[in-house]
């Protein structure tokens, strides 16, 4: 059973651009067959606790004599871990908050980020090798390579060095730019670039659950 594991991380439940493109690719999943399963963990409205102690950074083995872990709060790291080991495709929403990612989507980063489990350390474990990630990025002003303000998102990279050089995912970005034009009236002349913009983001994500999807089912 092809298994999607759909994570949003967007403050505004009714109007977030993110949520809308990732619950279209959502959708497109569930449309391929009744076999294509969803977990959806909502990281704003039940927000995960940051790491109670950096002994969550390592894995078990690789902790010292003296770093100890709460049960709960391992149990919690296994759960996360194994939910994103067994997702045959990741979805992740993540707007840029002050040129960054949300502190709800690094939260979760942080847990399932570990040397020694998910990362190559003292050996080659490297379970996330190849998986498939589905990275729509919002972002409230026009930062496409080229522009002014290109160099201020600090999103895409980030996340492509975790999820991509660290952890060895397939990553598939799909940027939303200009999500704030018809609220700022500064950028107003953008809204026809915006609406563009987000039926580009809908027809990739259409196109990416399909291929994606398909490739999982065989």
């Amino acid at each position: 059973m092809p298994q999607l594991l759909h994570l949003d991380s967007s403050a505004d439940p009714v109007r977030s651009t993110s949520r809308r493109v990732t619950a279209r690719f959502s959708d497109a999943w569930h449309g391929i067959g009744t076999d294509h399963s969803v977990i959806h963990r909502d990281l704003h409205t039940s927000p995960l606790p940051h790491l109670p102690t950096s002994a969550l950074h390592w894995a078990p083995h690789l902790r010292t004599a003296d770093e100890t872990v709460e049960p709960s709060a391992e149990a919690l790291q296994v759960e996360l871990i194994e939910e994103l080991i067994s997702a045959d495709v990741v979805l992740i929403g993540a707007p840029m908050y002050n040129w960054s990612i949300p502190s709800t989507l690094k939260a979760w980063i942080d847990y399932v980020h570990v040397p020694g489990i998910t990362v190559p350390f003292d050996s080659d474990t490297a379970p996330l090798v190849g998986k498939p990630v589905v990275v729509v990025t919002s972002r409230g002003n026009d930062y496409t390579p080229g522009t002014d303000n290109a160099s201020a998102d600090h999103t895409t990279a980030q996340l492509r060095q975790v999820l991509e050089v660290a952890l060895g995912m397939e990553v598939h970005f799909v940027p939303v730019d200009l999500t704030l034009a018809e609220r700022v009236p500064a950028l107003a002349p953008q809204i026809p670039k915006a609406q563009a913009n987000l039926e580009a983001a809908f027809s990739a994500v259409d196109d990416l659950a399909l291929r994606l999807g398909g490739t999982t089912a065989r």
